[in-house]
């Protein structure tokens, strides 16, 4: 357990950032925490299923929601190294207060009341790949032990052991994919050099559900909005803030504010390289083995994964079925341990700025952690039992993530500007990422409201 106060600034966390890459390789993990998220309802669930639906035509979709969020992600990583202040009280910071708390931080978690459907989804489909299993216990007790799991790992309170199986889970089943991908090749169902720049044109896939299908695969592959808003929480807890100390305006400080920022530059970038491969690797199985197969958004746990079972199975034979289970659970259930360590900490301080805790208090902030690490883990156990449609509730938690990326770019944009005046410059690449960047997410996020509420 930590003995200090995570989210505190003093002299004696300060560390002079690494110098060389080897050194630098030792401080990753914040992005890959994300990515523990990311591989999992994104890539299993949203991307296989736009693959199956939509066809190699919609593969610009995926390539451009794994890059163009980064640079956004970088300007919230930014903000926290620089000041040292947690997602909202940085939201708290802009002017719109509403109460006690900005207009977006209220927003925030109406948007958040929504996005419990799409964590249900996920640990519905752990309980039903347990129950596939072992068919003599039920799904609803699979359910209630996951809910316990879950709970139990982010209560232990353990970062390095959150981040070592986050690392791990992904690293299993993603050698996995690349192996059933490469088996492809030898099949009839071999994808061909026009299929992939087919997927390259920039064409909208047409048919009923398409809409939902593409908005909810854009907000949840790659880093999401809620993913963006919670590696404020890692960059500090991980050190990169508390690393480069409170600002006090010294060459010194700004040498190491430089330094920790290249660390998290190289930290985003690495992790966005692997869930981009990854993500891609999913899409083009679904696209080459279930496309025309129909739609599996309101077919139930079981035979949504059954079908998938069929990316590895048609590739690799009949005994890369087992496999392919194992690795579908670690990395849903790495998707709902990863979300709940995020969770805990973005609605404690969301709460904490409405008035409801002091943040600052180590006691009440611990206290408060606890307590949604066993409340919100319930309450996706319960939607999922309610609704039982485990690919819709994820793609409608798509979709809302495609909202709240609305929330992300608008805060990123204002920080950006008051960090106008900083000594921390940035170079005409970033600049021409971030606001192309912009572009899109505002372009996806304006068109989500028209097609469905206009």
């Amino acid at each position: 357990m930590q003995t200090q106060d995570p989210y505190s600034l003093d002299d004696t966390k300060v560390l002079d950032p690494p110098d060389s890459f080897k050194g630098t390789i030792k401080h990753l993990g914040p992005g890959f925490i994300l990515s523990a998220s990311i591989v999992g309802s994104g890539e299993l669930v949203a991307t296989t299923q736009l693959g199956a639906g939509a066809g190699f035509v919609a593969m610009w979709v995926i390539l451009v929601s794994c890059l163009v969020k980064v640079a956004v992600q970088l300007e919230f990583g930014k903000r926290a190294i620089m000041t040292g202040e947690t997602t909202f009280a940085s939201f708290n910071t802009l002017p719109g207060k509403v109460g006690k708390a900005h207009w977006s931080i209220w927003t925030w978690l109406g948007l958040m009341l929504i996005k419990f459907l799409q964590v249900g989804g996920i640990v519905g489909l752990v309980a039903v790949l347990l129950n596939m299993a072992i068919p003599g216990i039920d799904v609803l007790w699979w359910l209630i032990f996951v809910v316990i799991a879950v709970s139990s790992i982010v209560i232990s309170g353990y970062y390095r052991v959150l981040e070592l199986m986050s690392v791990a889970m992904i690293g299993i089943f993603t050698l996995f994919t690349f192996f059933s991908l490469v088996a492809l090749q030898y099949t009839d169902s071999a994808i061909a050099l026009t299929d992939v720049f087919s997927g390259l044109q920039f064409k909208m896939p047409e048919g009923d559900g398409m809409t939902l299908l593409v908005i909810g695969a854009f907000g949840i592959t790659g880093v999401g909005g809620d993913e963006i808003m919670a590696y404020n929480y890692w960059l500090i807890e991980k050190g990169y803030a508390a690393n480069t100390g409170k600002n006090d305006g010294t060459e010194a400080w700004n040498r190491r504010a430089k330094g920790w920022i290249r660390v998290m530059y190289i930290d985003a970038i690495f992790a966005m390289a692997v869930y981009t491969i990854v993500t891609v690797a999913f899409f083009l199985l679904g696209c080459a083995l279930l496309h025309g197969e129909g739609s599996f958004i309101k077919v139930g746990g079981a035979e949504f994964l059954s079908n998938l079972s069929e990316l590895y199975t048609a590739t690799l034979g009949s005994w890369a079925g087992p496999f392919f289970y194992i690795g579908a659970f670690v990395v849903l259930f790495s998707t709902a341990f990863s979300a709940l360590g995020a969770w805990t900490r973005q609605f404690t301080d969301a709460f904490a700025r409405v008035g409801l805790l002091n943040f600052d208090d180590v006691k009440s902030r611990k206290k408060c952690i606890t307590l949604l690490s066993i409340v919100i883990p319930v309450l996706w156990g319960s939607v999922y039992v309610f609704f039982k449609s485990p690919v819709w509730m994820v793609l409608v938690g798509g979709f809302v993530t495609s909202i709240i990326l609305l929330l992300v770019l608008y805060a990123a944009v204002a920080f950006k500007k008051q960090r106008a005046s900083s000594t921390i410059k940035t170079g005409t690449f970033y600049e021409v990422a971030f606001w192309s960047s912009s572009a899109m997410i505002l372009f996806v996020g304006i068109w989500s409201v028209v097609s469905n509420f206009l």
